[in-house]
């Protein structure tokens, strides 16, 4: 019975379905964009190079609010963020339904990224406030997880859709689900944790600066590349339907990654897996460097999978903080994708 009652998440935690749900949406509408370059610019006025920069702005955007809804949701609250975040999310989803130039477009995606940002670091954040033990490591687990099926559903599907049904549709489905998402938490309540003042001097200790700064640079030659990585494919190419399948090789990579990396950690010290991850990543990215073709951009995202469970895991082991600065602590994994729209 003790047990069982370890297990059960506590009182005012996101209930498993509403977790699950969030974390799929909001990698969703993450990894959606990049498949449809070619849709979106045959479809509106957007030239590729437009279409490319909106890529970055969303972005550039989803990474600079990383900061700010750490601190607001340490000072009003977890849910209260992650709710107001779904609601701004769906409503500057749905403008970006509305138009087809380059600059409402602009505007519309870049709040849209402003806005997903919050919630899947908030989600990891509350998972730390709600749950622990057993308990908080299965819901880490299954955000990693239905976070992934996110990423391989909008890799696999949001190009074919947009060329063969509407561009449109790939951005209202975030929209649906940001509403369905709200619905989910309706009945959940705002768990209590420490709203101390922000606390600049435990934010900014040497090893969560360690930290921050190695998972930035390694999130940054993560996922640009994986953003491009099924344009590059069509670029060469290959028909849109097949390139979105080859691209889902970065998520078999990562369900592959995670069954392995539970057995690396009980073996290998963390600056093993460091030098050990390092290493994969050169191995990713040199048939491409060297060999570029549909089956080398193929092994590369592959590869690009275990690589990003590695990330995962160091953000998640990483320095603990004290309370008042516990929201920072996902935003240098989330944070990572300002790197790729530098590139």
């Amino acid at each position: 019975m003790k047990k069982q009652q370890e297990l059960e998440p506590s009182i005012g935690s996101v209930p498993d379905s509403a977790l699950r749900f969030v974390g799929f949406l909001s990698f969703f509408d993450r990894y959606g964009t990049a498949p449809m370059l070619v849709a979106l610019s045959l479809g509106t006025s957007l030239s590729f190079a437009q279409a490319v920069q909106m890529i970055a702005s969303y972005a550039l955007f989803y990474a600079i609010g990383q900061p700010i809804w750490g601190v607001l949701s340490d000072r009003f609250g977890r849910l209260a963020i992650l709710r107001a975040a779904l609601t701004g999310a769906g409503l500057s989803a749905i403008a970006s339904i509305l138009f087809t130039g380059f600059t409402p477009l602009l505007i519309a995606r870049s709040l849209t990224g402003l806005l997903f940002g919050a919630l899947y670091p908030t989600l990891m954040t509350l998972l730390g406030d709600t749950r622990t033990g057993v308990e908080r490591a299965r819901g880490l687990s299954d955000l990693q997880i239905y976070s992934s099926l996110g990423t391989t559903l909008a890799t696999l599907a949001s190009g074919a859709v947009a060329t063969y049904v509407d561009w449109r549709l790939v951005f209202a489905l975030p929209a649906f689900g940001c509403a369905a998402a709200l619905f989910s938490l309706r009945k959940v309540a705002e768990p209590a944790h420490s709203r101390a003042g922000f606390n600049f001097r435990a934010a900014v200790r040497p090893m969560n600066l360690a930290l921050y700064a190695i998972v930035f640079l390694e999130g940054g030659l993560l996922m640009g590349p994986l953003t491009y990585i099924v344009p590059a494919l069509q670029e060469s190419g290959v028909e849109i339907g097949l390139a979105g399948a080859l691209g889902c090789a970065f998520a078999l990579g990562v369900i592959l990654g995670a069954r392995l990396m539970r057995k690396l950690v009980a073996r290998f010290s963390r600056t093993w897996l460091i030098g050990g991850g390092g290493l994969l990543l050169s191995v990713a990215f040199l048939p491409s460097a060297l060999f570029p073709s549909p089956a080398s951009y193929t092994v590369t995202a592959f590869f690009l999978g275990p690589r990003t469970r590695s990330c995962t895991h160091r953000c998640r082991g990483g320095p603990p903080t004290s309370p008042p600065t516990r929201g920072l602590l996902p935003f240098p994994c989330s944070f990572s994708p300002f790197s790729r729209a530098l590139l």
